[in-house]
């Protein structure tokens, strides 16, 4: 078999609470081993354990085999140890702060997790994969979808924070190395400032890397959906994954007919095909999981439905400048967003973007930086917001 990829395809397997995304966490991971790829399966929201009962296997911190796949390999996020590493490698990171106050550091027995540590051992894991994995596929039973969209864009939203508390050292060296000084009463060295931001940033992009690789995905695993409201909720699921740029690549129905499966699909979530899981009647067990993994198969190749997921949702900008509407125009697919659902606030070179309840800030595309917002629109489940130039800083010749 050919060496592992320096960076696994990642499949992120989410949806609400008992819809059944342990159990098809576990049978796609269980499919991809039998084809004969090395497979991490990583319990990360599994409060209940019942991925131990699922693999009839006590998962612990460390990846162990769960055969009788010889490529399945399983652990369980720990929290409290993922917490105190990432603890320990701020406090050393802070250290000069901690000589100049005259304090001492907290040490790492001291450390206990605080809430919202499973998340950040969530993204600490992907922080991991970037760097290289004896693995092909890490399948992530992951949290529900809004906790597993928050702790995702935690990344980028702290790195925002970081460039406008600290931004790049030749533009702030002037202006913060007095101020610093002042504040402290002696002359106060602020390298290790930007020495820290750097290495922050540069932990967050190692999250991104893993995110935006080529084979990353995202499987939603639903209920059937039961009245018009249960039917609002996917649809705002489904804008809020687009959103965030998440590739959903496929959508799993858990104890639905197929063919009332395949009735909603294209009308809910906009081409992304939609299988029904068969409903077993009774808690899944081990020897349930091949008959599982028929529906759950796509996860397995490189290509077809994963670059297909990448293609769908992809962020273009049209050049109408020869036109006579003489306008760029930025098509931000955000299938199942509804005018109600939408925020749009441009703030500088940046363009505050909020879509049911969910917010992120997007840097805006060089192009579109020396232009104004002329107007946006939403149609079919793709926000147009249209840029004309601005005069003084649009050459001419170029309008």
């Amino acid at each position: 078999m050919s060496a592992a990829p320096a960076v696994p395809r990642l499949v992120l397997v989410s949806g609400s609470g008992g819809a059944g995304r342990t159990t098809v966490a576990a049978a796609t991971a269980a499919l991809a081993a039998e084809s004969g790829e090395r497979v991490l399966l990583v319990a990360a929201d599994d409060p209940g354990r019942s991925m131990d009962g699922l693999l009839d296997h006590p998962l612990g911190g460390q990846p162990a085999a769960v055969g009788p796949q010889p490529g399945l390999f399983a652990l369980r996020l720990d929290e409290q140890t993922s917490f105190r590493a990432a603890g320990m490698r701020l406090m050393s990171r802070a250290k000069p702060l901690f000589d100049l106050l005259g304090v001492e550091p907290l040490e790492a027995e001291e450390l206990t997790a605080l809430p919202g540590a499973r998340e950040l051992a969530l993204l600490d894991l992907l922080r991991s994969l970037p760097g290289g994995s004896a693995y092909d596929l890490v399948v992530v039973d992951a949290p529900p979808v809004a906790q597993l969209l928050t702790a995702l864009a935690l990344p980028a939203q702290l790195d925002a924070y970081l460039a406008r508390l600290l931004p790049d050292e030749r533009q702030a060296a002037r202006a913060l190395r007095p101020v610093l000084a002042g504040l402290a009463g002696v002359p106060m060295p602020s390298q290790w400032l930007f020495e820290a931001r750097a290495w922050a940033s540069a932990e967050l992009a190692e999250v991104r890397a893993a995110l935006d690789a080529s084979g990353s995905t995202v499987r939603l695993v639903v209920a059937p959906p039961r009245g018009p409201r249960a039917r609002a909720e996917l649809r705002r699921t489904r804008a809020a994954l687009a959103l965030h740029r998440l590739p959903l690549e496929s959508v799993l129905v858990n104890g639905a007919p197929v063919a009332k499966a395949e009735d909603w699909a294209d009308a809910a979530w906009h081409g992304v095909p939609v299988h029904a899981v068969p409903d077993l009647g009774r808690e899944p067990e081990r020897g349930d999981l091949a008959g599982l993994a028929e529906p759950v198969a796509l996860a397995t190749w490189p290509e077809g439905p994963v670059r297909d997921a990448r293609d769908r949702d992809v962020w273009t900008v049209e050049d109408r400048l020869g036109t006579p509407d003489g306008v760029l125009v930025w098509r931000i697919p955000l299938p199942g967003a509804t005018r109600g659902d939408l925020d749009l606030v441009r703030r500088g070179d940046e363009l505050l973007l909020g879509v049911a309840g969910h917010r992120r800030t997007v840097p805006l595309p060089s192009a579109l930086r020396r232009c104004t917002v002329a107007g946006a629109a939403l149609r079919d489940g793709e926000l147009t917001v249209r840029f004309a130039p601005d005069p003084s800083l649009w050459p001419a010749s170029s309008r």
